[in-house]
């Protein structure tokens, strides 16, 4: 049975509303950027709140950060083992004849799955992004119909996809919130950012011909911390970006739709990086790295043992303002041997003006052996 026996009193500065570990319903400002652009969101990435908005949640297109989706389920597929980056991947007229953008890929020929997942993150090519999906699919429409489940799994209720590279088409719609989650996602995977922050590349056709590629989002070489991001354009969506940068153990994510020009997406993007680094930060309540508690071992080989939560809970705030997180830590007096790494021994529990908001398992991280019989004759020996 657990006996909670203690409770950690966490006291910040920073904003009594910013309870949001992982709620990304909570806005802090709407009105302190100018943003020309029809549609902006910035978000924090460790919580998924919502720190500026204009018309974050409006449909409109937007042209090529379609690809987001088309990469991360091309990175789904890796990390699942269903493909490697190494796989050669059959081209077809229909993927070499994809017009916009693209890296002149040759039909009937194969290409690494990596040098196409390369093209598509770099430089936003439709013709690659169509060969990879049919390799995976069979077709795109059978693609598509994965990204739109996927979307609708990870909470983008604002987004219909019709295609896989972004091209106009009058059905298909997000919203600059729904950007950022997807962004969120992709940002996850170590894969995406072997790519993501090159600047210029290139790949090596079958024929051995080679095709330069450059980064479509400036940020990436232009904006300190910016690792990642997709742009859009077409007459329709205007010019577009999705983009995420990291300072000071703080990351966010920054999306911009319907922008004039090119320059003008990556100043308002850059715009809302500024504002989020310069008036929020990230807090733990709660951390993975370092322990919670020590704990005293039963019938073990070592008598105390560290105690860490299984993850982390950051909030995110404006700085300089207070607020406080009472931290409940529920735990057995004693842990019994044998156990082992990654158990269970208790839990976190976090809460703000008495209401519960998250719980967290506690866990050991290393392997505890229960007392043999000549253990317990040696600690009866020496302790006499």
């Amino acid at each position: 049975m657990f006996k909670r026996f203690f409770t950690f009193c966490v006291l910040f500065l920073i904003l009594a509303t910013a309870f949001c570990g992982s709620i990304g319903s909570v806005t802090f400002a709407d009105g302190e950027v100018d943003i020309t652009s029809k549609s902006a969101c910035l978000v924090d990435y460790a919580s998924g709140a919502v720190l500026y908005e204009k018309d974050a949640y409006k449909h409109l297109p937007i042209a090529s950060m379609v690809k987001m989706m088309t990469i991360l389920l091309t990175l789904d597929e890796i990390d699942s083992g269903n493909l490697r980056e190494t796989d050669m991947v059959a081209t077809s007229e229909n993927a070499s004849g994809m017009g916009g953008s693209q890296v002149f890929i040759d039909p009937y020929v194969e290409y690494s799955a990596g040098e196409l997942l390369k093209s598509v993150i770099i430089a936003s090519a439709n013709d690659a992004s169509v060969a990879l999906v049919e390799h995976i699919s069979g077709s795109e429409k059978a693609f598509v119909s994965k990204m739109n489940e996927k979307a609708q799994e990870l909470g983008m209720n604002d987004t219909h996809y019709v295609n896989c590279t972004g091209l106009p088409s009058p059905e298909q719609y997000s919203c600059a919130k729904d950007c950022t989650i997807v962004l969120k996602e992709v940002a996850n995977h170590e894969i995406y950012h072997k790519y993501s922050t090159k600047w210029i590349d290139e790949i090596v056709h079958p024929s051995g011909r080679k095709t330069e590629i450059v980064n479509t989002n400036r940020l990436v070489r232009y904006y300190d911390g910016c690792d990642s991001g997709k742009t859009g354009s077409t007459n329709e969506a205007g010019c577009c970006l999705s983009a995420s940068a990291k300072r000071n153990n703080m990351r966010l994510i920054s999306v911009v739709i319907g922008a004039q020009n090119s320059q003008t997406r990556f100043n308002e993007c850059s715009k809302l990086f500024n504002y989020g680094f310069a008036n929020f930060e990230n807090r733990d309540v709660v951390s993975f790295e370092n322990p919670v508690v020590n704990i005293e071992v039963n019938k073990g080989k070592q008598d105390n043992i560290d105690v860490f939560a299984k993850e982390g809970y950051q909030v995110v705030a404006k700085k300089g303002e207070k607020t406080k997180y009472d931290v409940d830590y529920a735990l057995p007096e004693k842990i019994n041997a044998p156990t082992k790494a990654g158990d269970v021994v208790g839990r976190a529990i976090i809460s703000k003006d008495g209401s519960i908001i998250k719980e967290i398992d506690l866990i050991i991280k290393m392997d505890i052996e229960s007392l043999s019989v000549k253990d317990y004759f040696d600690k009866i020996v020496f302790s006499w």
